[in-house]
């Protein structure tokens, strides 16, 4: 199973076209159909569904395909490790969630690079599920998530409580500094999909079942931008919005007949390979 190989399948399996696939890859049509005959030869199943009109993965070739990301990702890391003039610093290799970095570890960040303190470090910003999967394939030294990682061979530590707060330009807080429960599908209210089970799940049951938000976005770091131009109102952790409730550009509607629930999120590293930057 070479690299060429799997190349060729993760193209095959994003344009479903042999010809556009071979044409991508600068090789012949055949050269494609034997790489992806020999592939399925060597992990005994059918990787394709094949049609006149089209091509699609079977059930075998859709888990294959995270694994093939996956061990190229690797591949890639290694070799951009050994041929970086960097080498002869310590790599730490860090992967976050975008709000935890917003809210905490850029100027971590920062302070370390201003210190040349002998640090290679590789950030990768992605969602909690996909961090905690590559700190287990082995990519990360460190990852801050909104998920736990209670497996033997790790340690995860509590980073981060935050409140979740309901906020909105002051103007609209002052018409309504408070609201219950039953009032909030009557909001403009711009919905942030977490990622959180317990979270995502509070806020879904605020609303009833199907309801339309007038607005979706899975970064809750970009809802500030709506929020300060007036635009409804939506729950964010304080960490994110803190500077912006001292400076008076937002402010909280106090919740009169329900609590919000608290947001953890952790530090998750290999047994025996506590990185430095530990918080």
């Amino acid at each position: 199973m070479d690299t060429q190989t799997l190349k060729t399948f993760l193209t095959l399996a994003n344009v479903k076209n042999f010809t556009q696939t071979a044409r991508l890859m600068y090789i012949a049509q055949s050269t494609v159909t034997n790489r992806i005959a020999e592939l399925e030869k060597e992990v005994g199943k059918p990787l394709f569904i094949r049609s006149k009109k089209n091509i699609s993965l079977t059930r075998e070739g859709v888990v294959f395909l995270d694994y093939a990301r996956r061990i190229l990702d690797l591949e890639d890391l290694s070799i951009k490790e050994l041929n970086s003039p960097a080498f002869s610093r310590t790599p730490l290799r860090i992967g976050t969630t975008n709000t935890i970095y917003e809210c905490y570890l850029a100027p971590v960040l920062l302070n370390m690079l201003k210190e040349e303190n002998g640090y290679a470090i590789n950030l990768v910003i992605s969602h909690s599920v996909n961090l905690l999967q590559s700190l287990q394939d082995g990519l990360f030294d460190l990852v801050f998530t909104y998920e736990p990682l209670q497996k033997s061979g790790y340690h995860c530590h509590l980073f981060r409580t935050d409140r979740l707060l309901l906020v909105a330009l002051p103007e609209s807080v002052r018409r309504r500094p408070a609201v219950r429960k039953e009032e909030l599908p009557s909001l403009n209210y711009l919905f942030c999909n977490f990622a959180l089970q317990e979270v995502g799940q509070f806020i879904r049951e605020l609303f009833p079942p199907l309801y339309q938000f007038s607005f979706e976005i899975d970064n809750s770091t970009k809802l500030i931008d709506y929020l300060l131009k007036g635009i409804g109102c939506s729950f964010l952790p304080d960490g994110l919005v803190q500077p912006y409730l001292e400076n008076g550009s937002l402010a909280s509607i106090e919740l009169l007949d329900f609590e919000a629930p608290r947001i953890n999120c952790y530090e998750c590293f290999p047994e025996g390979r506590e990185p430095a930057i530990l918080l």
